[in-house]
């Protein structure tokens, strides 16, 4: 078996390679003169690990072609970060469900499919094989242990993240509650930790996408002003649009973390244990 990646999720590749034993295969990428993408791949062995994060229309590109110059081999198709996922229906008349389309054209000749912390797993059938969606609590909450924080509560961003929060408690034996959001008028929202006292607390708000950080922002001030000792932020997919991660630490927020999904100065965790669990299956 060997390991093959594109550009964006070659880090990722390398350590999902060391937990599972295997080669990485050489890829290289260029672009034609008129700026199409082109790659050549270096020689497999059998079965192959295809690894790569749909993070712009760039790498779904380069992923579509490393996929078919791998034609030749057992495909095992590993999608870090699927982007679209969240365009999982037509929300108004005359769009596409992009999610669908996108899941559709990746899974063409291959073998199986691992996700991590897909938006919904109602997407996995679209890719037409054997698809499996891994979640990283265990990697989040060994994190969070390494911080050295004295007993943290875990906040999820929302009531639809709660079960996703307690997972993460429950591994290192911490309080979880969601952020209740009370309207007070047309412009103004209060945000507070359900059931939950803050003060002289640290708080650890986990949430599967980071991407304006908008609601981490806004959590985060109001957790200051309700006497918190420190608010720290982990995601599963650092997407960090419009400048979001100096606008999050700007907010006071101490720790920003997320994984290796999506490559940055900020991934302080892998998803390659969880990855190579599900490719071992």
């Amino acid at each position: 078996m060997k390991v093959v990646a594109t550009e964006r999720s070659q880090l990722l590749a390398a350590r999902i390679a060391g937990a599972l034993g295997a080669g990485v295969a050489e890829a290289r990428f260029s672009r034609f003169p008129d700026g199409e993408h082109a790659l050549q791949r270096g020689a497999l062995d059998g079965e192959t690990v295809v690894v790569g994060s749909v993070v712009d229309a760039d790498s779904l590109v380069q992923l579509l072609l490393l996929i078919d110059a791998c034609r030749d081999s057992e495909i095992r198709l590993v999608v870090p970060y699927l982007g679209y996922a969240r365009q999982d229906r037509a929300f108004r008349e005359g769009e596409p469900v992009s999610a669908r389309a996108i899941a559709g054209a990746l899974g063409r000749g291959v073998f199986r499919v691992v996700t991590v912390h897909v938006h919904k797993e109602t997407v996995l059938p679209h890719f037409g094989a054997p698809a499996r969606n891994v979640t990283l609590e265990a990697a989040i909450a060994e994190y969070i242990a390494g911080l050295g924080l004295t007993e943290p509560a875990i906040l999820a961003p929302d009531h639809g993240a709660l079960s996703f929060a307690r997972a993460v408690a429950s591994r290192g034996g911490w309080e979880a509650e969601y952020l209740e959001k009370t309207r007070i008028s047309g412009t103004e929202v209060r945000m507070e930790a359900k059931n939950l006292d803050a003060r002289g607390r640290d708080m650890v708000m986990v949430d599967d996408i980071i991407s304006t950080g908008n609601t981490l922002i806004a959590a985060a001030k109001m957790l200051r002003a309700a006497g918190a000792k420190g608010v720290h932020a982990v995601g599963v997919h650092g997407v960090f649009v419009g400048g979001a991660l100096d606008l999050l630490r700007n907010a006071g927020i101490r720790e920003i973390a997320c994984s290796d999904t999506i490559e940055s100065g900020s991934s302080r965790f892998s998803a390659a244990t969880a990855v190579a669990s599900a490719l071992s299956r």
